[in-house]
């Protein structure tokens, strides 16, 4: 796969995607795109964030400056090559912070409508999402996987496989009792 800056258009009729759950590490996917939980500023961070950059490298980072000189709002995504990862596109998007008061799950809920959009544009076929604002931002875990579930089987896309990608034993069961 090549990671070029165009993206293609997809312009094939919206369909329900397969929903699935896997136990692993979000950067060792082989899907078309993986969902980054980034931060306003676009910019790289800890956690997912830290972990995509550092895999993917600096091409991640040169990609975000220059598609996001004033970073993304929450709730919204957008794309960029994926560098040394084994996909094509990395999809960030941003979560709201439930620490800092940002509580209102429409927020959370765009993410992954949004990342979908973004898919769509792409013509993407795979995708991997982490479960977006559920680590350092503390949106409660079990609500954070209900919504990322419903949102996800509830939005029309092209998207044919979407994995939720759980980092530890306990996300897993709770995503794989949802899906």
């Amino acid at each position: 796969m090549s990671n070029t800056l165009e993206s293609p258009k997809a312009t094939t009729v919206l369909a329900m995607a397969k929903l699935k759950v896997v136990l692993g590490d979000i950067t060792k996917q082989h899907v078309d795109a993986i969902v980054n939980a980034a931060n306003n500023s676009m910019r790289g961070g800890g956690g997912v964030d830290g972990a995509i950059h550092r895999a993917g490298g600096p091409e991640i980072l040169k990609d975000c400056i220059a598609r996001f000189p004033n970073g993304l709002a929450t709730g919204d995504a957008g794309y960029t090559v994926a560098g040394k990862l084994p996909c094509q596109w990395v999809i960030h998007t941003v979560g709201p912070n439930y620490r800092a008061g940002q509580t209102d799950r429409e927020l959370l809920e765009s993410c992954y409508k949004r990342s979908l959009n973004i898919a769509d544009e792409l013509a993407v076929a795979t995708i991997a999402f982490p479960l977006i604002s559920a680590g350092v931002y503390g949106w409660p875990k079990e609500d954070a996987a209900r919504c990322a579930v419903d949102t996800c089987h509830d939005t029309e896309t092209n998207v044919e496989e979407i994995l939720f990608v759980a980092f530890d034993e306990k996300t897993f069961a709770l995503l794989e009792k949802l899906v």
